[in-house]
């Protein structure tokens, strides 16, 4: 019995010195976005913990549209749908023109759940315009998708786990139209070398910050062309996927 109380004393003064450690790095960084327990703001860099706290708006549709309005995002909410036990969802949204976020899609009228957008939009802010302006000297005009919401399961199989899709909490992103005319494809260029694969390894792993699983044809055959973003909500220590 002694042992046992030891041990949890032990995890306990461990996690009160690591969330000491936190505070004091994030007030000398003066990052606060470090920290678990501040709130999120879209419009700060990535910090340590913004990936947990976007995938933790799940379950506060409210939040997350004050979120995203703070940060000068329009968007339009889209109708509640159901369809059986598993599918459907009730925070929906779709891009509106004119707000911070400026990047359009193919198709368009794209709509997902609200954590998704409001990752999205960080990752146009914070990975995807630097990295274009990088590798290319030009600016991401427009995201290609295969579609959010789709009732269905993991790979489309007639059993097993429900996929993200199934409440429109992924998106699969297949390229990427620049502002000087340039295409990059995730199939097309993903293995062909050069200033395109690198590009997209780089916005493959920038999303890993902001979403709880990123999924690219470094995973699987069945992600040969597209990049796979979802917010599954694991919990704030749940495990988070990056490939």
């Amino acid at each position: 019995m002694r042992t046992i109380r030891q041990a949890i004393m032990a995890v306990v003064i461990f996690a009160v010195l690591l969330g000491i450690f936190f505070a004091i790095y994030a007030l000398v960084r003066n990052r606060p976005q470090d920290l678990p327990w501040t709130k999120l703001d879209l419009g700060q860099p990535i910090g340590a913990f913004t990936g947990r706290k976007l995938a933790g708006l799940t379950d506060d549709f409210a939040e997350c549209r004050a979120l995203l309005q703070a940060a000068g995002v329009r968007y339009t909410i889209l109708p509640a749908v159901k369809s059986g036990e598993q599918c459907g969802y009730a925070d929906g949204l779709r891009f509106a023109p004119g707000g911070a976020q400026s990047i359009e899609f193919t198709p368009t009228r794209l709509g997902v759940s609200c954590p998704v957008a409001a990752g999205v939009a960080m990752w146009e802010w914070n990975v995807l315009q630097p990295a274009a302006q990088k590798h290319f000297g030009a600016r991401v005009a427009r995201i290609e998708h295969l579609g959010s919401y789709s009732c269905r399961r993991m790979y489309g199989r007639s059993a097993g786990d429900w996929s993200e899709h199934a409440t429109a909490d992924a998106l699969d992103v297949s390229g990427f139209q620049l502002s000087d005319g340039t295409h990059v494809g995730v199939l097309e260029d993903w293995n062909e070398g050069g200033k395109k694969a690198e590009f997209l390894r780089e916005v493959r792993t920038g999303a890993c910050r902001l979403f709880s699983t990123v999924l690219s044809p470094d995973y699987n055959a069945a992600h040969r062309d597209h990049l796979h973003l979802d917010q599954a909500e694991r919990g704030e220590m749940g495990w988070r996927a990056c490939r």
